[in-house]
């Protein structure tokens, strides 16, 4: 049978799989109903795996083809994010206050259908082939947790030498494939910055401190660490997110508290923005005869794209779906993932896959309570990381050189 009919064969399967997925979203090291579910799957193509790792249990890591080739790994995330659904489908979450919002059911589904094809051709690959089904990718740096165990460097399984990821993209249309050179994802940072002055009445403000008004001038003076520091050809978004203060309207409380994140693409660009916002809020909080207590919580780094494995991605996306759907992504986009951690142990490459059905204009955004992953985007998913295992070795020994003979 060919790629395409194999693939056309596990689409009810995927299906199925995903929709079931979709109603038991998980938070990150929570995901015990997922892996369980995924471990089940592979029982049932008779692929052997590893159930967990140190500091992530939920991880389930497999590898198919002969581990004395060279490996290349394919990685799916696991977990949701804590979101009430409002979708109303069929197969919404049945767990109060969780969903699948950035379609990790899809993409656990995609990784799936591919390690079923890949079982079927195993005996055709030139390539072993890791597949690594991973834990809290939102907020809990599985990826990271991950190469510390040793999936990449050969204590898991064998050593791999080029590693592929993807993610639904509600911007572009089902079919599609984007990705570029370089940094594709910003570097996500977070900060919480309180400010504690002296609470009073709220009719004589001239007998304490107040914390909001210092927090209020924070949040607006942030703002100008993009405009007025950074080179503006540096690209970077700093956003006040959450704001906590006060239980009564005529009561000036004793703290305020802001918390934000920052997204940058540099080295450079990170430590600039940690220094100036917090310069710039204990600055404030001195003005304003207020203490500050400030923590910064360093993220997760730019998602930076091995430029031969992008161009890789690019050739096989125009050579198996059509040079009309391969996308190149202009610029980067400002959002974070932890398969950055990856990309900094082995060459690789992080691709987006379009979910947007084709008769629509726009779809909900990730993140979204409204958000769903598009079945019709598995096919294409699958598609792309077969054929992404079974090129890997030829395109290596054409190059010769660079990551591809690392």
């Amino acid at each position: 049978m060919s790629v395409d009919a194999l693939i056309q064969q596990q689409m009810p399967g995927m299906i199925e799989l995903r929709h079931r997925l979709h109603q038991i979203p998980e938070l990150g090291y929570q995901e015990h109903k997922t892996a369980q579910t995924i471990r089940q799957e592979l029982d049932r193509l008779a692929i052997e795996y590893v159930s967990g790792v140190p500091d992530a249990p939920t991880a389930t890591i497999c590898w198919i083809g002969d581990a004395r080739k060279p490996c290349v790994a394919l990685r799916a995330d696991i977990d949701a994010l804590p979101i009430e659904e409002r979708t109303g489908l069929a197969y919404a979450s049945r767990h109060d206050g969780r969903m699948h919002a950035c379609g990790h059911d899809g993409h656990i589904s995609i990784l799936m259908g591919a390690a079923a094809v890949l079982r079927s051709i195993a005996d055709e690959l030139d390539v072993c082939v890791k597949l690594i089904w991973q834990p809290a990718e939102e907020g809990g740096g599985g990826a990271r947790r991950l190469c510390e165990a040793g999936v990449l460097d050969g204590r898991i399984g064998p050593e791999v030498r080029a590693i592929f990821g993807l993610h639904g993209w509600p911007g572009l249309p089902v079919g599609c494939v984007s990705t570029r050179t370089g940094p594709l994802l910003a570097a996500t940072e977070c900060f919480v910055a309180t400010f504690t002055g002296k609470g009073c009445h709220g009719a004589f403000p001239h007998l304490g401190r107040d914390p909001i008004v210092a927090a209020c001038q924070a949040v607006i003076n942030l703002q100008q660490v993009v405009s007025r520091e950074l080179d503006p050809t540096e690209p970077a978004v700093i956003t006040v997110g959450r704001f906590h203060a006060g239980t009564a309207t005529n009561v000036i409380p004793n703290c305020a508290t802001i918390e934000g994140t920052a997204r940058t693409l540099s080295d450079a660009a990170r430590r600039l923005v940690e220094s100036s916002i917090r310069r710039r809020c204990q600055g404030i909080a001195a003005a304003c005869d207020c203490h500050l207590e400030f923590v910064w919580e360093q993220g997760y780094p730019p998602t930076v794209n091995d430029p031969a494995m992008a161009e890789y991605v690019s050739q096989v996306a125009r050579a198996t779906l059509g040079a009309e759907r391969f996308i190149p992504a202009a610029r980067p986009a400002m959002g974070g993932e932890d398969f950055a951690f990856y990309l900094e142990k082995v060459p690789g490459c992080f691709l987006l896959i379009g979910v947007r059905p084709l008769e629509r204009s726009e779809y909900p955004s990730l993140h979204s309570d409204q958000f769903d992953f598009t079945d019709d985007a598995l096919a294409v998913g699958v598609r792309m990381f077969v054929e992404l295992a079974r090129g890997f070795a030829a395109r290596q020994s054409q190059v010769g050189r660079g990551p591809f003979s690392a």
